[in-house]
């Protein structure tokens, strides 16, 4: 064999070999993952909207439900945090708040078209509607018949109305516009409730993170 016909074989063999090595490594790798989006959590569009739909129902569903977290109101400057225990019967709420560095607790109560705020100087206010007689007692801007909705991951007011939802890569709200409020989520990696969100309107602001759901949804989770 000349030189020549040497050189051309082994050129051969590297070609073939750097194919077949290719071949291999492609195998080996799998389906790639779309960019920016985390493995395992992406689904078919249509499948991801069938999720949400069956989420959204057992959510509704569970009319009794609890948390336990912190919160953090700020509205032009000012605001607070502190603690923040929601317990939701069909369409009565109670709710506590707490701010541990004023040593300051409101417990603010009620139903629709009623609601009644204790923990005041001067004794117990009520009023027809939670979320103006919370702010005139504190100037905490709290949407408060929306916000049994917004923490669970829902539209506010049964249909949705006017409601915007922004749906993850598993279907999941990833944000919800609605009644001027623009609200953020974050889940778990699995379950029906969120663990954080972070509601805004103009320089209003709510920020909730959640320690603990009783009741609320066939599959609560929490961090």
């Amino acid at each position: 064999m000349s030189a020549m016909t040497e050189v051309v074989v082994a050129a051969r063999v590297r070609l073939v070999a750097g194919l077949l090595l290719t071949a291999l490594l492609a195998a080996c790798a799998g389906p790639g993952v779309r960019p920016g989006a985390p493995a395992g959590q992406v689904v078919p569009a249509a499948d991801a909207a069938e999720r949400e739909a069956a989420r959204s129902a057992r959510v509704r569903a569970a009319a009794d439900w609890s948390l336990t977290g912190r919160i953090a109101v700020s509205n032009a400057g000012k605001g607070g945090s502190g603690r923040i225990e929601w317990s939701q019967r069909g369409a009565g709420f109670d709710v506590a708040l707490s701010a541990p560095v004023t040593r300051q607790s409101w417990r603010l109560s009620g139903a629709p078209g009623s609601a009644r705020l204790e923990g005041l100087d001067g004794g117990p206010r009520e009023g027809a509607d939670a979320a103006e007689l919370l702010f005139q007692a504190t100037g905490w801007d709290i949407p408060v018949a929306a916000l049994g909705d917004w923490l669970r991951g829902l539209a506010a007011g049964g249909d949705g109305g006017d409601a915007r939802i922004l749906p993850g890569p598993d279907g999941r709200p990833q944000s919800i516009a609605q009644g001027g409020w623009t609200i953020a989520y974050e889940w778990p990696a699995t379950g029906d409730l969120p663990t954080r969100l972070d509601a805004r309107r103009d320089s209003a602001r709510v920020r909730l993170i959640v320690d603990r759901w009783q009741g609320g949804a066939a599959e609560a989770a929490t961090p």
